[in-house]
């Protein structure tokens, strides 16, 4: 049995100590009160995770089925839209979903916390305590028991080690990460337009560091709400010739994921827009004033962006003994059971799963644990009937980007291109597609009529 320690923690380091006997002497939490029932635990209230907590409660109820999610956070913003939050386009403290509320409503359990290892021989979740910003302690540490884990953790961004990249750019990993970005970027164009002196280099200039989906719909909302936080008096300066956007990537193109089609058609979107596009050229260190690229270059900016690859939280690296890969993602088979335990599960970004007849594993996308979410209810029924675990079979729908309200790209089924207005509309399906998974239909539709009516009596970025 191991306790693992991750990067990021809710508790004070002094209760971080790896104290096996801290767990050892904590009485396992009843998860329900008919112990006969089948316990599922769901580590991620991600994509993946929410909705597979949210259909299990729908089709089992508390009833069939003990369902139960452990999310560090109290609140789920759709990780693919953290760029707009970033931006200020979307607002996170209205557009997020309480878990607590929701769980109630879905017929599951919520219990907050941050899981710091396992033992998977006990089939026991190890939950550390949670505090309040003052150190107070809110619950204590907790012992959950389980017969059917998943793990759904997602994924973080990868900074591979490069100096002065933890401290001096922020990452788009969590909701309050991008709020956090948000309220610099908003800061910085106050800062710029009340000072007395000339601006320094780099002022109001923002590098964003990797030019995946992220960083590319990062740059377009970002050449967007920055002018309209200008547009609201901030008339002393002139942003459009003093704002700088600069994407930097270490590979030949941006998007290097999606099809070559959509990556040139964005980049000479962006380049329309003023953005600079940097490839083959890699950062070398972040400082408090810019990047540093290769040994000779220096691009001052105010604000970094570190959107770079992915790698799945170092504590899948040590859960008490399953297989990872190189960038700590748990290795599944095509049911997507962890290898070497049949009663623990992954999906999502945290999952490496390489289905028979592929060479590398399942992309990183939202439709993916979209798919395993959904699959995995197959499974868990099957595991309750005691019947054999259907494979899981995903099917590729397609890719898309879009540029704020520039344009969008996509490539569908059968390598079908469209772009515009039509692209667009897809790609805010994507969003209506999760919230009627975990919402329902008729709420989704309630939501998005509030959401059209209110648009016209709120400001077009968040200001504050």
């Amino acid at each position: 049995m191991q306790i693992i320690t991750p990067g990021m923690r809710l508790v004070p380091e002094a209760v971080l100590a790896n104290d096996a006997a801290l767990f050892r002497k904590i009485a396992e939490t009843p998860s329900h009160t008919d112990r006969s029932l089948h316990r599922v635990v769901i580590v991620g209230g991600g994509a993946g995770g929410l909705e597979l907590a949210t259909r299990l409660g729908r089709k089992f109820g508390k009833r069939q089925l003990s369902v139960t999610l452990v999310d560090r956070n109290r609140t789920h913003v759709w990780k693919p839209l953290l760029h707009e939050v970033a931006s200020g386009t979307l607002n996170a403290s209205t557009d997020a979903i309480e878990y607590i509320a929701h769980a109630s409503r879905h017929q599951y359990r919520y219990r907050i916390g941050e899981v710091v290892g396992i033992d998977r021989a006990k089939r026991q979740v190890f939950v550390a305590p949670s505090f309040d910003d003052d150190g107070r302690q809110i619950i204590p540490p907790r012992v959950l028991g389980y017969d059917t884990l998943v793990m759904a953790v997602g994924s973080v961004c990868n900074d591979f080690g490069t100096p002065g990249a933890l401290r001096n750019a922020i990452a788009l990993d969590t909701a309050s990460q991008a709020a956090r970005f948000n309220r610099r970027m908003i800061d910085a164009c106050l800062r710029a337009n009340a000072q007395y002196d000339q601006l320094s280099p780099g002022q109001l200039h923002c590098v964003i560091v990797g030019a995946g989906a992220t960083g590319v719909e990062l740059a377009a909302e970002l050449h967007k709400s920055m002018r309209e936080i200008a547009s609201h008096n901030l008339d002393n300066i002139d942003f459009d010739k003093l704002i700088r956007i600069t994407i930097i990537e270490a590979g030949p193109r941006i998007l290097p994921a999606l099809p070559e089609h959509m990556a040139r058609a964005s980049a000479r979107l962006l380049r329309d827009l003023g953005v600079q596009i940097r490839c083959g050229i890699k950062v070398t260190e972040v400082t408090a004033d810019g990047v540093r690229l290769g040994d000779r270059i220096f691009v001052a900016a105010e604000l970094v962006v570190w959107s770079a690859g992915i790698k799945a939280p170092d504590f899948l690296n040590h859960l008490d003994g399953l297989e990872t890969d190189r960038i700590n993602r748990l290795i599944v088979d095509d049911t997507l059971r962890a290898k070497g335990d049949e009663n623990v599960f992954a999906i999502g970004d945290c999952a490496n799963c390489v289905l028979p007849g592929d060479d590398s594993p399942l992309p990183p996308r939202a439709q993916t644990a979209h798919q395993q979410a959904d699959h995995l209810v197959k499974v868990i029924a099957a595991r309750v009937k005691g019947q054999h675990s259907p494979a899981f079979r995903y099917r590729d729908y397609g890719s898309l980007v879009s540029l704020a309200d520039y344009g969008a790209f996509g490539s569908l089924i059968g390598g079908l291109k469209i772009e515009g207005l039509l692209a667009r509309l897809m790609y805010r399906s994507l969003y209506k597609m999760h919230l009627k998974a975990v919402h329902g239909t008729f709420k989704t539709a309630l939501d998005t009529i509030a959401a059209i009516l209110a648009r016209r009596t709120k400001p077009r970025v968040k200001l504050h």
